[in-house]
């Protein structure tokens, strides 16, 4: 899964995100789900806060695909 922050005006979709990926990532390491979101969390420290994006977007993903 991978979460997307548009810029304001710009429209993307799933497949330009997975398309400006590819020559990058292996095809098993593209996001099989893109989610296009306002914004990402983060924690005090500005890091992506990793706790909060997988407990807001648990039911879209199982328990055993979590990297813990």
């Amino acid at each position: 899964m991978a979460l997307v922050v548009p810029e304001p005006g710009h429209d993307v979709t799933a497949d330009q995100v997975r398309e400006h990926l590819a020559p990058s990532f292996a095809k098993w390491q593209l996001p099989d789900t893109v989610l296009f979101v306002d914004m990402i969390p983060k924690t005090g420290v500005g890091k992506f806060d990793k706790k909060v994006m997988r407990a807001d977007h648990a039911d879209l993903y199982t328990e055993e695909t979590v990297d813990e």
